[in-house]
């Protein structure tokens, strides 16, 4: 089980990088979808990083979701007023 797990790493970076490519966007909807590869990362790097004991990464993984749930209400209430 540990192997497909220390995996994570690759995937994790790569939705991270594609999130980032979306979060860019000046559509709303573009950046919901750069918003949920964010929390998808999240949860990525977080079970990356206990299968590492890299216990920092993980509360900075819990800070990052909670600050993407924020963008993504702002942009949602962003999406409603246009």
């Amino acid at each position: 089980m540990g192997s497909w797990i220390g995996m994570l790493e690759w995937p994790a970076m790569a939705v991270t990088v594609l999130a980032a490519w979306w979060i860019g966007s000046r559509r709303p909807g573009r950046r919901k979808v750069g918003f949920c590869c964010f929390i998808a990362s999240n949860v990525l790097w977080a079970v990356w990083g206990w299968h590492a004991q890299a216990w920092a990464l993980i509360v900075l993984q819990v800070v990052l979701c909670l600050m993407n749930l924020r963008g993504w209400k702002k942009n949602t209430a962003a999406q409603v007023q246009s």
